[in-house]
């Protein structure tokens, strides 16, 4: 590819790395990559770099690491780069002083179709909702969030046992060759910028709590299953059993019903645990108490009881 047009990479996770691998392997001239702050990590709470940060700094690319994004030493740092274009991928929402800095603009990959799922945890919120389809859009960063002129889309369908993370990494992929294509076609000088579609009535995707995360055992068995995969592996979906928290990554509908009861009414039966949804029963697969790891239910009996 012809290194004509300067790129700065903004991302912090796993999910952005692929878009810059994918940048960095077709030729694309980065010439510097932001990301968050090291942050304390792990038993020793050892600060460690960021997923992008380690990327970057294998292919030998100097990395901007700012607290604050109007910093005006870091706004000095970034002008010095004289970038035509800045590409984002699950990165912290930007200042003008910042998108607006280079000649074409800035450009973000988003995971969902837009203007559908606008917000921070848009693929956690489609298998919650029960979706069958969602995708990945690249479009140029505009004042209000998620809402600028569209560049790309693809289509991405969602199988009826996918998780977020089954899905996030099938989008982390296929967002990394839009990323590609999009930055090829700027290149080229053609491209389209599609006005996001007005009128429609959206589906937000907010950014997710703890409080969020706890199940709600008084709608559909359906509606409950959809929430614990939107949940998993992260940030979890959670229940209380008598008291005690428990972490819950995978249920199945089960024909199997103990005894007439209240949603939310926990039954061990013959080392499966089972809770009932507004209109059935739920077989509990995966789950961690506290202070225990991730096991399955058959594990978890084998050891604990409710």
């Amino acid at each position: 590819m012809n290194d004509s047009l300067r790129i700065i990479f903004m991302g912090t996770p796993d999910f952005a790395v692929a878009s810059l691998n994918r940048l960095l392997a077709a030729g694309c001239s980065v010439v510097a990559v932001v990301t968050a702050p090291d942050r304390p990590s792990g038993r020793g709470l050892q600060l460690t770099g960021s997923p992008v940060k380690r990327a970057a700094e294998a292919a030998g690319i100097p990395v901007l690491q700012p607290e604050k994004l109007r910093d005006p030493v870091f706004l000095e740092q970034l002008e010095s780069y004289r970038a035509d274009l800045q590409v984002v991928v699950a990165f912290r929402m930007l200042p003008e002083v910042v998108w607006a800095m280079p000649r074409i603009g800035t450009f973000n990959l988003h995971a969902s179709l837009l203007p559908q799922y606008r917000g921070a945890a848009p693929i956690n919120w489609v298998i919650i909702n029960g979706e069958t389809e969602t995708g990945v859009t690249t479009f140029f960063i505009e004042k209000e969030i998620d809402t600028g002129q569209m560049i790309f889309q693809e289509t991405e369908p969602i199988h009826p046992h996918d998780t977020a993370g089954t899905l996030h990494d099938r989008l982390m992929e296929r967002g990394a060759g839009l990323v590609l294509k999009t930055v090829q076609a700027i290149e080229a000088g053609n491209f389209p910028r599609i006005p996001q579609p007005a009128g429609a009535e959206l589906k937000p995707a907010p950014k997710i709590q703890r409080e969020t995360c706890e199940i709600n055992w008084f709608q559909p068995a359906e509606a409950v299953r959809n929430f614990v995969r939107g949940m998993s592996p992260y940030p979890t979906a959670w229940t209380k059993i008598n008291g005690k928290v428990y972490k819950i990554y995978s249920v199945s509908a089960s024909d199997h019903s103990p005894f007439a009861a209240e949603p939310g009414t926990a039954s061990a039966e013959r080392k499966a645990l089972l809770i009932k949804a507004e209109d059935g029963w739920l077989s509990v697969d995966e789950l961690q108490a506290e202070g225990k790891r991730r096991m399955t239910a058959e594990e978890f009996f084998r050891g604990n009881t409710i």
